[in-house]
C-alpha cells in the first residue's frame, strides 16, 4: 500500500515502499546535518550529498529546507513520545510512570543528541513550531497527571503546571549528563529526582528517639 504527502506540487505525490525509505533516508541525513552545521549554515545540497540522494529527489518530498526542518521536528516529537507511550503502560503506579517516562527520555536522547540542539534552533527558524513542540509534549503529561489526581495517587494540583515543571526536569537534567556528557543518567540522580517530584525540597523532621510519627 502507498502512502502520500503533500508537496509544493498541486496534487500530492504517491509514496512507495522505495520512496518512503528515501524520505526516512533524508529525515535521518538533515537531523544529522542540523545537529552538527545548524540550521543557518546548512543547506540542501548538504542534506542531498551526505544522503546520496539527487537534489532533484530532494524536491519530491519536501519543498524547501525549512519544510524538512520542521518535518523532522515533528517526527523526532512523535517518535520519542510514542516511545514514552508503550514503556509507560507497563507500569503499575504513577510514581512508577513517572519514573519509566524520565528513563525511556534519557534513552531516547542518548541515541538523537542532536534532538537538543534541533529544538533550540526552532526558536529562530519557526516559533509557532517551537511552542508547538513544547505544547504537544504537555498535553501528554497533563493527561497522565490527570488520571492520577483522579485516582488520588498524586495531591490535586493543577496539572498544566505540573507538567511544565516536570519537563523542565527531564528537559535540564537529559541536558547535563546526556547532552553535555555523552552518557546514561546516573541511578543517584534518578533517585534525587524521585524523592525531590515524591518528597520535595521542605525538610522532615526525624522523630523522637522511640516515638515514631
Amino acid at each position: 500500500m502507498s502512502e502520500t504527502i503533500e508537496t509544493n506540487c498541486e496534487s500530492p505525490l504517491p509514496l512507495t515502499e522505495k520512496g518512503l525509505k528515501t524520505r526516512q533516508k533524508l529525515l535521518a541525513t538533515a537531523e544529522q546535518i542540523f545537529g552538527t552545521k545548524g540550521y543557518f549554515n546548512a543547506s540542501v545540497v548538504d542534506i542531498t550529498q551526505q544522503a546520496n540522494v539527487a537534489q532533484g529527489t530532494f524536491y519530491n518530498y519536501f519543498s524547501s529546507k525549512q519544510m524538512i526542518f520542521e518535518e523532522l521536528v515533528r517526527q523526532l516529537s512523535s517518535d520519542f513520545r510514542n516511545e514514552i507511550r508503550v514503556e509507560v503502560a507497563k507500569a503499575t503506579s504513577a510514581k512508577e510512570a513517572q519514573m519509566i517516562g524520565f528513563r525511556t527520555f534519557f534513552r531516547w536522547v542518548k541515541n538523537h543528541r542532536h534532538l537538543y540542539s534541533i529544538v533550540q534552533q526552532a526558536v529562530l527558524v519557526d516559533e509557532n513550531l517551537y511552542r508547538w513542540y513544547y505544547e504537544r509534549l504537555a498535553i501528554g503529561y497533563v493527561k497522565g497527571l490527570q488520571e492520577a489526581m483522579d485516582r488520588e495517587e498524586f495531591e490535586r494540583l493543577d496539572p498544566e503546571t505540573v507538567a511544565y515543571c516536570l519537563m523542565g526536569i527531564s528537559q535540564f537534567v537529559g541536558m547535563r549528563w546526556v547532552y553535555w556528557e555523552n552518557q546514561d543518567v546516573p541511578e543517584c540522580v534518578l533517585e534525587t529526582m524521585a524523592r525531590f517530584m515524591f518528597e520535595g525540597l521542605e525538610k522532615k523532621e526525624k522523630p523522637e528517639c522511640g516515638r515514631e510519627e
